[in-house]
């Protein structure tokens, strides 16, 4: 897991996606990071499936790998998850799609593990019950008990909303009192702000002779899958050849707090 989210973090680059490049999906306001957090200073990030304003899988995926990034980028240094809320007013049949979730869930449980701290479904409607039964298997059995459905007329429900959140800053459209909304322009200098902070929050303290590979620091929880293969152990052998030679060599540590990129935030979290 860990190998292969760093082959495809070199590959697809989430790091430099900038605004400019995904700001047409962003036009709806069908997914945005809010300007509040929860009680426990988790980011937290907005969906309205009813806002979807295009048809590229690609795009749509894009954008949120985006998205996920800039929460990242403004998570506290005591947090590495987040929150989603998803708002169900004006969903229907024609919003669902089977094969962007399914590329969803599989970026968020593959390269974001632990990312998510709680999804909130807030008032799905009762034909979206047979597309969760279907999408279900998707998810790892820890992420499904990390979805809860919230119901506007749910006395006990509504108590979710009320003891992670601040009411007077939730927006309305979740029972909160803020009613100012969504502001595309706004949200956009917001978005090009946090845009100038990307490239030094990933910046490498390294060494000349380090540059091309920066230090990794993995889990060794009781939990984590073994990551030291046979070819693995034949790779420290070859490692520590090279350093007799004088070659400098890529410095492994343990760190429980999960893969840390010299001394940045993680990269996949802990890995279950």
């Amino acid at each position: 897991m860990l190998k292969e989210t760093l082959k495809w973090r070199a590959e697809y680059k989430p790091e430099e996606i900038r605004w400019d490049e995904i700001a047409n999906e962003a036009e709806t306001g069908k997914i945005y990071r809010s300007n509040y957090v929860d009680k426990y200073g988790r980011a937290v990030l907005v969906m309205r499936p009813s806002c979807q304003n295009t048809k590229s899988t690609k795009g749509q995926i894009r954008y949120l790998v985006y998205c996920m990034e800039n929460a990242i980028l403004n998570l506290p240094p005591h947090q590495e998850q987040m929150v989603w809320l998803i708002d169900f007013q004006g969903f229907n049949l024609s919003h669902i799609s089977v094969k962007v979730t399914r590329e969803t869930a599989h970026v968020l449980q593959d390269h974001y593990p632990e990312r998510l701290g709680l999804a909130i479904l807030y008032n799905p409607p009762k034909f979206f019950e047979p597309f969760w039964t279907v999408v279900k298997p998707f998810l790892e059995l820890k992420t499904q008990n990390k979805v809860k459905f919230v119901y506007s007329d749910d006395i006990n429900t509504r108590r979710i909303m009320e003891d992670l959140f601040d009411m007077d800053q939730l927006e309305s459209a979740f029972g909160g009192n803020d009613r100012v909304g969504f502001n595309i322009n706004k949200y956009a200098e917001r978005m090009r702000e946090d845009d100038k902070k990307m490239p030094s929050f990933w910046a490498m303290e390294t060494t000349p002779s380090e540059a091309s590979q920066p230090s990794l620091t993995m889990a060794t929880s009781s939990d984590s899958p073994n990551l030291n293969s046979d070819s693995d152990t034949s790779d420290h052998e070859k490692n520590d050849t090279s350093s007799q030679r004088g070659m400098e060599t890529e410095a492994v540590s343990s760190d429980e707090k999960g893969l840390t990129i010299d001394g940045s935030k993680n990269i996949v979290g802990e890995v279950h």
